[in-house]
């Protein structure tokens, strides 16, 4: 039957396949023909609702279908025993969930949020909404609300997608879901999972048992028979877009699947991407907005700015910051000082001579972890201890450039030797666990001072928190990537909105977010101390229309990489002299900005049009002469780049 799974010979091998179709007859002889070796009884079929969302994935990415379908299914589901399976649906069979006796209450809503709940479970068919609401304002609770409604209204086996950008985010509102729905079936579907769990959990959602699953992009394509909501929390974040192998975005997959499913679809956000946003603005999409916070007298934090061409900073931070974080301490309150750069330093250096650690196997810097003694290269990992003297010279006085999170630690243990200090970075938290166990020693009141990258950044409702400092965001003001300043603008505003998020406890001590930085007239830093998105998106986007750019632009990139820049640059270049069609851009192959990784070069060539259906044309037609193309060079496509 379509969509079942079925093990074939394949080659000197068995692999597992999907059905995609069945035939009487067939074009190859009788004799060329290999049977069967087992079908996946036991499981049920994957639908055709299922089968299409794989089908348009594969066409609108360019990619063969069966890189779409099979590694939407779990690792051990593709198996060729079925001894994994077999133990799975045992499991699922005898699997009791916990469940508190009775649901938490819901808090009451003020009318920004009861709008927006009505809106969403009144809303019949295909109906996008972009749910814009300030940080603080409540946006989990009309999910739970909405998702509540939508339950109640549907018939008993009616399912809610929930996308969430980060794992880390996933515990936070997991207990929040069980504890608002005790009595209904909630999985999770990331990557961070045990294969087996994975596979148990979307055999639940897939069998209808589960009626609420939470997961990050990789959930999109879970099997969801009974799928009446979608929610995509945090839409803007760029962890929904697939950065290898299918390079898709789980977020307008999602809007694709409402449309096919006929259902609503919510992307949330408190600093929404500018092509939702324009969206929205054209009617496509219906906006909800909330203005305010959901906690009665809890106000957005004031934010200012601190020019450090005035106030130098020693050590990294200003004696402004410095006296701002004293006073919280006092108050008995938390603060958290933001630097998206983990390790000690980016940079070692030798001031006799210049010499720099540069990575052997990348064009970047190797970065200083020095609690492990270590030069360390985020992009291929490779691993040095730090020289005693420098390698040109001899001179033993090598100095780090820069700071990381781990050296404002240092500075800050220093400055506050009695604080309790927490570092939260993917350096700290690589034990599974450990980032939770962290979020919950913030939440329980144990730290005082808090370091973290964009892991805290977003998402967590920090109760006790009222003071951020961002330290060192300037460098994404002068990026060749045009998306930087959005990128920059929703950080910001991320990472600003985990302060002030309960009532103000005295009058004249409000929370307030301080930003250090060389360029305080820039005008994205006064849109930030207004909590304005409204006139940075329209200024953005003006800016985005005048340059011929996304979302008035649409874009697809061809990546090549070779052990020779040249090869990868000859075959971008022959991709170019092929490309003639009407309506369509060709920029000229240029190398990556990051040129070599782990010992491959890398170049890229973009191509654009005002279309997207010209667009789509053009790349199923070029895709197949391109495939036909001889070369050393490993090629890739990406339609819809976020990162150029």
């Amino acid at each position: 039957m379509v969509g079942q799974l079925a093990l074939v010979p394949f080659g000197r091998r068995e692999a597992m396949g999907i059905i995609v179709e069945v035939r009487s007859q067939s074009d190859v002889p009788p004799d060329k023909l290999k049977d069967v070796i087992a079908v996946r009884h036991q499981l049920a079929v994957l639908s055709a609702e299922w089968l299409a969302l794989c089908a348009f994935a594969a066409e609108y990415y360019q990619r063969p279908f069966g890189e779409v379908a099979l590694p939407g299914l779990p690792k051990n589901l593709r198996a060729t025993s079925t001894v994994s399976l077999d133990r799975a649906l045992k499991k699922l069979e005898k699997r009791a969930f916990a469940h508190d006796p009775k649901p938490h209450a819901a808090p009451a809503l003020n009318e920004g949020q009861r709008a927006a709940v009505e809106a969403i479970a009144d809303a019949r068919g295909f109906a996008p909404m972009l749910l814009y609401g300030v940080t603080g304002s409540g946006k989990t609770e009309v999910y739970l609300q909405a998702a509540a409604q939508v339950l109640a209204q549907a018939d008993a086996t009616a399912q809610i997608l929930i996308l969430i950008p980060e794992i880390n985010l996933t515990p936070q509102l997991e207990a929040n879901v069980r504890a608002r729905f005790p009595g209904i079936d909630v999985v999770t579907l990331h990557s961070g999972l045990a294969e087996g769990e994975r596979m148990t959990n979307w055999l639940a959602a897939h069998l209808g048992r589960a009626r609420i699953l939470l997961g990050t992009r990789l959930a999109v394509l879970a099997s969801l028979p009974h799928l009446k909501l979608i929610i995509v929390d945090e839409e803007h974040d760029p962890s929904y877009k697939q950065q290898e192998g299918l390079r898709y975005s789980a977020r307008d997959l999602a809007v694709w699947r409402a449309r096919q499913l006929g259902i609503p679809v919510v992307l949330g956000s408190a600093t929404p991407s500018l092509e939702s946003w324009h969206h929205s603005q054209t009617g496509r999409y219906r906006r909800l907005e909330m203005r305010e916070r959901a906690v009665r007298d809890a106000v957005l934090p004031t934010v200012r700015l601190i020019d450090m061409e005035r106030d130098k900073p020693g050590e990294g931070i200003t004696s402004t910051l410095v006296a701002a974080i004293k006073r919280r301490l006092e108050c008995g309150e938390q603060s958290l000082l933001f630097l998206n750069r983990r390790g000690y330093a980016p940079v070692l250096a030798c001031d006799a001579c210049g010499w720099i650690g540069n990575c052997s196997r990348c064009t970047a810097f190797m970065v200083l972890h020095k609690p492990e003694h270590r030069l360390r290269c985020h992009h291929c990992s490779l691993e040095q201890r730090i020289p005693r003297s420098c390698p040109t010279c001899g001179n033993v006085d090598l100095q780090p450039l820069g700071r990381g999170t781990q050296r404002i630690e240092e500075s800050l243990q220093q400055i506050f030797p009695q604080a309790r200090l927490l570092r939260i970075d993917a350096d700290s938290t690589r034990k599974k666990g450990s980032a939770q166990a962290a979020f919950d020693a913030v939440h329980r009141g144990e730290i005082d001072i808090l370091i973290g990258t964009q892991m805290v950044a977003k998402g967590h409702d920090f109760r006790n928190l009222t003071l951020v400092g961002v330290l060192n965001p300037d460098t994404a003001l002068f990026s060749h990537d045009y998306r930087a300043g959005e990128r920059l603008f929703a950080q910001l505003m991320q990472v600003a909105g985990r302060a002030g998020r309960t009532a103000q406890k005295e009058e004249g001590n409000a929370s307030e977010v301080l930003i250090q930085t060389r360029y305080p007239q820039h005008p994205l830093y006064s849109s930030v101390m207004a909590h304005d998105y409204d006139r940075f998106a329209s200024d953005v986007l003006d800016e985005r229309r005048q340059a011929g750019l996304p979302p008035f632009l649409y874009q697809a990139l061809l990546r090549a990489e070779a052990k020779q820049l040249q090869i990868a640059l000859d075959f971008l270049q022959q991709a170019a002299d092929c490309a003639n069609h009407p309506g369509i851009t060709v920029n000229d192959p240029i190398p990556m900005s990051m040129t070599r990784v782990a010992n491959v070069e890398r170049a890229q060539l973009l191509v654009e049009s005002v279309s997207r259906p010209v667009l789509q044309a053009f790349l199923k037609t070029w895709m197949d002469m391109l495939r036909a193309t001889k070369t050393r060079a490993k090629w890739s496509l990406e339609v819809d780049p976020v990162d150029i």
